[in-house]
């Protein structure tokens, strides 16, 4: 049996997806949180920097360090010559010493973090991975003999420059990784979910484990102190379940560890129905159950074995390449439709006193409040900036400029700025405003589970609107199915789906009978 089958055992789903949510998640939106929790929230609110990134980084930058090197010499030197191999030859040459460098100094751990917080390994690993790989360059030119056709010159000032390049860069990634490690921003932060002697077991194998990254946090659990100790193995209990989930809003939180047994399954799933919504990994903590799985189930932390239930989603490179894509296509977007921005905002200058630009307070990533901006659609002294009043069809508040550009969703393309400024991204969830409600009941009221669309920055526009989910609730399956759209996006997220839905976009404009 795999974590994937209870995950999707139908019990596991009506648990986590679909109970109606408790009193103490009541609470938790209100924000409540002990002082104690709140002060370690505080400590830990920091960004952290993933390990994995700079590990991507490190090998990116050495293989361009090292083919731009071979092209570099082929350009000051052999260019001059005037003979032997074309410069597409000395390029491939160039490419394949990088690869086999950066293959070398995987082998030999030159990318773990344990490596780069010694200075010593973090260039000799390198070092010896190019000459590894120049030895194995000359072995196959001799071979294949095509030797003769390169220059030796450049052969030898290639592997110097590279080694020399190498050098100088590990030293300054050496000096930044001291630097995130002195303030505590490389590491992987942990909550252990579930207290008492197997919260002690797992604290002690984590802090036995040579080279880790992981940062305890510390203890959350709903039972009392006689059950469950208010400090556990150092670390203090800060505070119940539906206050983690407030803790989470606010700390910078990598992965939540549940330490209960598996044994214990309605208590599991009651947890993980209230802890979903936060974007962080899930583990169970596997190294006190009796129940085994296939080995492929687990993940581990050095020895100790974990199941995956819920992992973060669009982490890391995913992560980089979602926001360098925003860049890059907001941009292009802001000046190909500069022109029709700006007639916008001469025409809601024409056609009524007061501001171009709204501002409105929407949810964003992990819960945190942004400010949207839009184009002014109503009279400026009817604005609702708290959404306590739903638009619907005809309604006055709206002004004659501000039909047109809600029904084509022009009204939204200020919010290319948000997503340069990182508040939004092109594609994903659309932010609701903080009171958005159907027939008197807060969104989160409505929907069980509605903060887990917050996992991932929202988009200016999304799934569920160019499926034609967009404009009025007036009733509450719209938003449910708005909700449904939102968790499919983050579930199913790739580039390649963000671009399928930015060319749907223009499509689903003319899908205006619920946009007012």
């Amino acid at each position: 049996m795999a974590v994937d089958e209870i995950r999707d055992k139908p019990d596991f789903r009506r648990v986590v997806l679909d109970s109606p949510p408790s009193g103490e998640e009541d609470k938790l939106r209100r924000g409540q949180l002990n002082a104690l929790a709140r002060e370690v929230a505080e400590q830990f609110s920091s960004d952290v920097v993933s390990p994995g990134l700079i590990a991507g980084f490190a090998r990116l930058a050495e293989f361009m360090i090292i083919t731009l090197c071979g092209l570099a010499v082929y350009h000051f030197y052999v260019t001059n010559q005037g003979d032997g191999a074309s410069w597409a030859a000395y390029a491939a040459v160039s490419a394949t010493g990088a690869a086999l460098t950066v293959i070398a100094t995987q082998a030999i751990d030159g990318y773990q973090l344990e490596t780069f917080k010694n200075r010593l390994r973090q260039i000799s690993k390198p070092a010896a991975a190019l000459t590894v790989a120049v030895i194995i360059l000359l072995i196959a030119g001799f071979f294949l003999k095509i030797s003769f056709e390169f220059s030796r010159i450049w052969f030898v000032a290639w592997a110097g420059a590279s080694l020399a390049g190498i050098v100088g860069f590990r030293m300054m990634l050496s000096a930044y990784v001291f630097r995130l490690m002195s303030s505590g921003r490389l590491e992987r932060r942990a909550v252990i979910v579930g207290g008492g002697e197997p919260a002690a077991l797992l604290i002690r194998q984590l802090e036995s484990q040579p080279h880790s990254d992981i940062r305890i946090c510390g203890i959350f659990d709903d039972r009392t102190d006689d059950r469950s100790p208010p400090v556990v193995s150092g670390y203090p209990k800060l505070g119940t379940i539906a206050e983690l989930v407030a803790f989470g809003r606010m700390a910078r939180i990598d992965m939540l560890i549940v330490t209960l047994p598996l044994s214990a399954e309605a208590r599991v799933l009651q947890m993980l129905k209230r802890l979903w919504v936060l974007p962080v990994d899930i583990r169970l903590s596997a190294h006190t159950n009796k129940l085994r799985f296939r080995p492929r189930s687990y993940s581990y932390e050095g020895t100790i074995p974990f199941l995956d239930v819920f992992e973060r989603p669009i982490a890391d490179w995913d992560a980089v390449t979602k926001r360098a894509f925003d860049l890059v296509a907001a941009s292009a977007l802001i000046v190909l439709l500069s022109p029709v921005m700006l007639a916008t905002a001469l025409a809601i200058r024409l056609d009524s006193r007061g501001p171009i630009l709204f501002r409105q307070k929407r949810f964003g990533f992990n819960n945190e409040v942004i400010d949207v901006l839009k184009f002014r659609s109503m009279y400026h002294e009817m604005s609702d900036p708290d959404a306590k009043k739903v638009v619907t069809k005809g309604d006055p508040r709206v002004t004659r400029v501000g039909r047109f550009i809600r029904k084509s969703s022009i009204d939204e393309l200020p919010q290319l700025f948000n997503v340069l400024k990182g508040d939004l991204s092109l594609v994903g969830p659309r932010p609701h405003a903080v009171h958005a409600h159907t027939a008197n009941r807060l969104w989160d009221e409505v929907v069980d589970g509605y903060f887990a669309r917050h996992r991932v920055r929202p988009g200016v526009t999304g799934w569920a609107q160019v499926n034609g989910w967009r404009g009025e609730v007036d009733d509450e399956e719209k938003i449910r199915q708005r909700v449904n759209h939102d968790l499919y996006y983050i579930e199913n997220w790739s580039l390649l789906f963000d671009i399928q839905i930015m060319l749907m976009k223009p499509i689903s404009l003319f899908k205006t009978e619920n946009a007012y």
